[in-house]
């Protein structure tokens, strides 16, 4: 029944910025959590960044200072800005969804279609 949409992914210089936005069909705040993982070829997919229902960030180390996770309540859209980007955040970017507010792997209740990601140098 949920969706969750993703789109601005694209091809950028290292240095350069992206917007990534992920609209839901329904109202955010049927979630604890919403986030953004990443996946590179032959890795894991890893948590990028989540934010919380009652507005609570976090950010991976790897990302932490140049990533800006950000909600529109009214167009039910979860935003992540990337900025100086570099070539190993290179990936399949995936919104997701957590009833919980966990958003760990395992406790995701919805994925996005994932969006690609490409920085080079």
């Amino acid at each position: 029944q949920v969706q969750l949409v993703e789109s601005g992914g694209g091809l950028v210089q290292a240095g350069g910025s992206l917007r990534l936005s992920c609209a839901t069909s329904g109202s955010i705040f049927s979630f604890n959590a919403m986030g953004w993982y990443r996946q590179a070829p032959g890795k894991q997919r890893e948590l990028v960044a989540r934010l919380t229902k009652s507005g609570s960030s976090y950010y991976a180390d790897s990302v932490n200072g140049r990533f800006t996770i950000s909600r529109d309540n009214a167009k039910n859209t979860v935003y992540l800005q990337m900025n100086s980007l570099k070539p190993e955040d290179t990936a399949v970017y995936y919104c997701a969804a957590d009833r919980l507010g966990i958003l760990g792997r395992l406790s995701v209740d919805y994925w996005g279609q994932g969006t690609q990601v490409t920085v080079s140098s």
